[in-house]
């Protein structure tokens, strides 16, 4: 994982190599993201520069990647893992320069055009620049895993970069690029590459997936992304689905050992990280996990006060100031603060499993499959604005890349399949029980069929407590009262929503910053369409699971006696 910084100017006549210096510099802003090296491209219609984090080939794989020729130019910010069978499947031999993963994409592009981004299965966000036909090319992988933002200066450019810092003073329309889509400078076209029959509810009816197939799927999927050539980990909360990725690499750590030589190698033994507040559940039900998977595990604690003194940084590093993004954020970047200064620079995560499955506890509340289906639909496309974001921009404030398995298109594709009516939970069922029933015996069974925790409430809940109580200190009724005068643009409604649209407006200024950021109500994550499956949902939404924790316990209960 890296940051691309790009400008690009298609009037006759330009030239931007003057801008170098001021590139360099709005670079410098997104650093952290990529310590390891530094690499300019510069040409009279297109600058690109790029900050890179050397997680595969860190001896070689500098960026931008030029083809051998010199006529392609890549940044990218991010992995390839099938880049081995696309490199295969080339038509004719390319030239390949590095042993970096990201370089097939230049091979695809030179052979068959932007059409093929759509077989990367990956997480990117890249521009790619073509010195002959002076044309740019710029892409986000479908689900947003990587950040990507762009705008236009006041002189008409095209900028863009990894982090919205880098152009929130210089772009007054500055925007989040959307996933799944390339932009073409020919022409001008935004087009979605990443169109899956999956989204409408009509083609999953009736679809059936057996557990081994459910479960086979998934292990190939983590087992591609532990792609990497330096210490990598696993973020174990001891939840059911950071602990399903853990046992998975698990798996393929000890077959590493037993057939690597350098088996006496720190990194093929599996390390497992946790956090919270002293006497957290998650660090608790951690602890079970990796002793029953045999990591090596590293549970760390902070103080409130520790969270608290870290708020304005974490907030001006995940670019947000929605509540459950900064609350559950917080705790991650005092861990991945712990974690870089281990050695590690790769880590292995969780997200996305409650937005295929339907594992929030709100969804106990769904009418019917329809509901359902499209409410994790809705869910997925939002995810680059909610967890994506998080574990991607508070893991790399400290330069370690987070990996998301459940995210993987094989398996997404697989899993989203699946007709609802299988995933659905409510009247007794646990959520999740088909991901559950497919890995008996992998987990204890106190972890299989451990309940819903959002990571903000696991880690403590002192800790979701301890900020509303300073929140309420810290902001008076009158200024929440005149919330929407300061801030039109998505006013907050609380008083710790007002707290922290503060921070983030001293980073982020002017309304087109706050348009990046979603609103609306939720109960417990949900999305705003899904108020409406139960009438007290209106009256008590707040982003925190406990808000919905009487609609679940039946059904925890019922999952732990059948256990």
């Amino acid at each position: 994982m890296c940051s691309i910084l790009g400008v690009h100017d298609a009037r006759p006549g330009a030239d931007l190599r003057g801008l170098r210096p001021l590139a360099l510099s709005l670079s410098t802003l997104q650093r952290h993201r990529g310590p390891d090296w530094s690499g300019v491209y510069e040409s009279p219609a297109c600058l690109l520069v790029h900050e890179r984090l050397a997680i595969v080939d860190p001896a070689g794989g500098a960026q931008p990647l030029r083809s051998a020729d010199g006529g392609l130019a890549l940044a990218v910010n991010g992995e390839i893992y099938n880049h081995r069978e696309l490199a295969d499947a080339l038509a004719a031999p390319y030239a390949f320069t590095t042993g970096s993963d990201c370089e097939v994409i230049n091979a695809l592009y030179r052979q068959e055009g932007p059409a093929a981004f759509a077989r990367l299965n990956g997480i990117f966000a890249f521009a790619l620049w073509d010195a002959e036909a002076s044309r740019l090319l710029v892409a986000r992988d479908p689900m947003g895993v990587c950040p990507l933002y762009w705008g236009h200066d006041g002189d008409g450019r095209l900028w863009l970069a990894s982090e919205m810092k880098a152009l929130a003073r210089l772009c007054p329309d500055v925007a989040a690029f959307p996933p799944g889509h390339v932009y073409d400078s020919h022409g001008g076209e935004l087009r979605c590459f990443h169109e899956r029959p999956w989204r409408e509810h009509a083609s999953t009816v009736g679809v059936t997936v057996g557990p081994g197939e459910l479960r086979a799927a998934f292990e190939q999927a983590v087992h591609r992304q532990m792609m990497t050539d330096v210490p990598y980990g696993v973020l174990l909360s001891g939840g059911l689905d950071s602990s399903l990725v853990a046992a998975c690499a698990a798996k393929f750590a000890r077959q590493r050992v037993e057939d690597d030589d350098r088996s006496e190698a720190w990194y093929p033994r599996l390390h497992s990280f946790a956090i919270g507040l002293p006497g957290s559940p998650d660090l608790a039900a951690a602890e079970r996990a990796a002793a029953a998977l045999g990591t090596v595990h590293h549970g760390f604690t902070y103080a409130f006060d520790e969270g608290v003194d870290a708020l304005p940084e974490v907030i001006r590093h995940i670019e947000s100031y929605d509540v459950t993004t900064v609350r559950a954020s917080t705790p991650m970047y005092l861990l991945a603060r712990r974690i870089k200064a281990m050695g590690v620079k790769m880590v292995l995560s969780g997200e996305g499993s409650d937005e295929i499955f339907g594992g929030y506890l709100y969804f106990h509340k769904a009418p019917d499959a329809r509901a359902f289906h499209d409410e994790c639909v809705r869910k997925l496309d939002a995810l680059h604005q909610y967890d994506c974001l998080r574990a991607n921009k508070a893991m790399m404030a400290w330069g370690v890349e987070a990996r998301v398995p459940f995210l993987d298109l094989g398996f997404l594709d697989l899993a989203m399949s699946i007709d609802a009516e299988a995933k659905r939970c409510g009247n007794g069922r646990i959520e999740k029980a088909l991901l559950r029933e497919a890995f008996v015996g992998a987990l204890p069974d106190e972890i299989l069929w451990r309940q819903k925790e959002q990571f903000s409430d696991g880690v403590g809940y002192g800790w979701i407590d301890g900020l509303k109580a300073l929140a309420e200190a810290r902001v008076s009724d009158a200024m929440l009262a005149e919330a929407p005068l300061r801030f039109p643009v998505n006013p907050p409604g609380t008083k710790e929503a007002y707290w922290y649209r503060e921070l983030f407006e001293r980073h982020f200024p002017g309304e087109a910053c706050a348009r990046t950021v979603p609103g609306g109500k939720s109960i417990a994550c949900s999305s705003p369409a899904a108020i409406a499956w139960d009438a007290a949902f209106a009256a008590a939404a707040d982003p925190s699971g406990r808000a919905v924790a009487g609609v679940h316990r039946g059904a925890a209960t019922n999952a732990a006696a059948v256990a």
